[in-house]
């Protein structure tokens, strides 16, 4: 009996032992299968990536494509391996300008409005919402100090900065610094022009040697560069003072940074737009004279609108973009955001033309001339976005009048008929390349927004972008900016309101530049703004233009009351 026992409890363990070694053997070889096979490129992945790309293959052409597919794989692997940072741009490069097109090759001495008796307010407060100009007649006449305008923007900077998240860093050491050299060197009779003096702020995309450029995003908050992107050189040399790094979206993308939302001086619960929040945050509430954005699609224009202020994006290929983090190669443009039309002249004037670094900066003239004779500008207006735009309708209205009532005739302009939004992903597939690293790392999940309209998401899609479509992409685009130098042939400058038409990603497109600034309120006392869009190049009409409008509404001399809100 005892036996018999042994001998069946010996067959149950066997029985299990077996069993168990069954669905070891089956689950593993599954999985091993599953692991050797799955990771191999078979017909059937060519098959399903048909689907994403919108072709269909016959299993014969499936079979040839398989080795050389493999084959491509094995080249991206090893490309992979070669470091890439975010400076180094590809080698094809995006010109704006077309076969055929004549550009004005004469310089001419920069003119300036004939501003004198600038008068210190009674309360010197009040200065912090003077324009560069009147600044300028300040300090150039020793009415007050670089170091005295200097410390009145830090302290502004220390109280309102915070309330409104729109500083990263404040360079207190620096400025200090600099607007000491600023008072010798002016005191000495060494007057290096409008800029002297005037403390500004740049959007922290902008490297600056020793001191933090953190793009807005988590993983890249503590980068320290090495040296200043050119346009901080530039402006360090036209003697400018550097009173703080600003805000901006993560990587270029809206308001949110990772530390908040930089919000908008005129309803503090709403956020500035982006990605230059910060830049047009701080001009608007007087926390810096002027300050640099940029823009790839709408970063200049759209947060410059929100805060009432008055921003320039220049023609693509004016400004050199070395040592600003690289978004879109063939899109990226830098300019000024400031209190007035002219400030954005005085401003591009210190900061524009080639450096040997970014090669795609032409070598032209800008020409600003306050006193030019608008008779002999051609102005068009897109009378079917201003009937589109019903909420604006009233300020859109009176602009027009306005531009009427200085003699201007007003010519209607329609834009190409052409479906820019389909081009848009163009910009993904750049934006995905120039942050490659961060997708692969997965330290994307680091970055504050994690929607499916947000970096993150866009990066990984933008990889099943295929290489051949944003050639073509790129290629349609040569049309569409064949058919906007047809349709500008006839103006010199044209009239845009901000909603109800593609202006804003087709200008972008096409590389031309524009100006928007404050053309009213609307019914909750925030601002409201109208563009000015020129030729290429031609930055200097269109400022003219804007220019005389804006001298005739003075809508940029209101200012937001920061009292009320903090």
């Amino acid at each position: 009996m005892e036996r018999l026992r042994k001998k069946s409890g010996f067959s149950t363990v066997l029985t299990y032992v077996l069993l168990a070694s069954f669905f070891l053997l089956t689950i593993g070889g599954a999985f091993a299968l599953y692991y050797f096979k799955g990771k191999r490129i078979t017909t059937k992945d060519i098959a399903i990536s048909e689907k994403i790309i919108g072709l269909n293959f016959t299993a014969k052409e499936r079979k040839m494509m398989l080795r050389n597919i493999k084959r491509n794989l094995s080249s991206f692997e090893g490309l992979r391996k070669i470091p890439l940072k975010n400076h180094v741009p590809p080698a094809l490069l995006f010109n704006p300008v077309l076969s055929g097109i004549d550009l004005k090759k004469e310089q001419k001495p920069l003119k300036t409005s004939k501003i004198t008796d600038v008068q210190i307010p009674d309360n010197f407060e009040d200065l912090a919402f003077y324009p560069v100009t009147a600044l300028a007649q300040l300090i150039k006449s020793q009415k007050i100090t670089s170091i005295q305008l200097t410390q009145l923007y830090l302290n502004r900077l220390k109280k309102y900065g915070p309330p409104l998240k729109c500083v990263i860093t404040l360079t207190e050491e620096l400025a200090l610094e600099q607007a000491k050299r600023a008072d010798f060197e002016i005191a000495a009779g060494h007057y290096r022009g409008p800029l002297h003096g005037i403390p500004w702020g740049a959007k922290d995309l902008l490297s600056t040697k020793g001191i933090k450029t953190t793009w807005g995003a988590m993983p890249f908050k503590d980068q320290i560069p090495n040296e200043d992107a050119t346009v901080v050189k530039r402006l360090e040399e036209a003697g400018a003072v550097l009173v703080a790094k600003l805000s901006m979206g993560a990587l270029a993308m809206g308001d949110v940074w990772f530390g908040g939302k930089t919000r908008n001086p005129w309803d503090p619960e709403q956020g500035s737009s982006g990605s230059s929040a910060g830049s047009a945050a701080a001009t608007a509430a007087g926390l810096v004279g002027f300050s640099i954005g940029t823009e790839t699609w709408g970063s200049i224009v759209s947060p410059s609108i929100r805060c009432g202020v008055t921003g320039l994006r220049p023609t693509f290929g004016r400004v050199s973009r070395y040592g600003a983090m690289a978004l879109s190669w063939s899109m990226d443009k830098i300019g000024p955001i400031c209190r007035s039309v002219e400030d954005c002249a005085l401003v591009f004037n210190a900061i524009y033309g080639p450096d040997g670094k970014d090669l795609t900066v032409a070598d032209l003239p800008f020409n600003w001339d306050p006193y030019l004779d608008l008779s002999d500008i051609r102005i068009g207006y897109l009378k079917k976005a201003f009937e589109r735009d019903k909420r604006n309708k009233k300020n859109n209205e009176a602009t027009l009048d306005v531009l009427r009532s200085l003699g201007i005739k007003l010519v209607p302009f329609d834009l190409p008929d052409f479906p820019v939004y389909n081009l848009s992903f163009i910009l993904n597939a750049e934006a995905a390349a120039a942050f490659d690293e961060l997708t692969r790392s997965n330290r994307d999940d680091l970055l504050i927004r994690q929607t499916r309209g947000s970096w993150p998401n866009s990066f990984r899609q933008a990889r099943l972008i295929p290489a051949v479509e944003y050639i073509q992409a790129n290629r349609i685009r040569t049309l569409l900016m064949q058919e906007m130098a047809q349709k500008m042939k006839g103006i010199d400058v044209y009239i845009a309101p901000n909603r109800g038409s593609s202006n804003l990603l087709l200008t972008n497109l096409t590389g031309h530049p524009a100006v928007v600034l404050p053309n009213g309120f609307n019914e909750k006392g925030s601002p409201t703004s109208i563009s000015f869009i020129g030729n290429l190049f031609e930055e200097g009409k269109m400022l003219q233009v804007a220019k005389a409008f804006q001298e005739t509404t003075e809508f940029h001399l209101k200012h937001p009351k920061l009292g009320e809100n903090y």
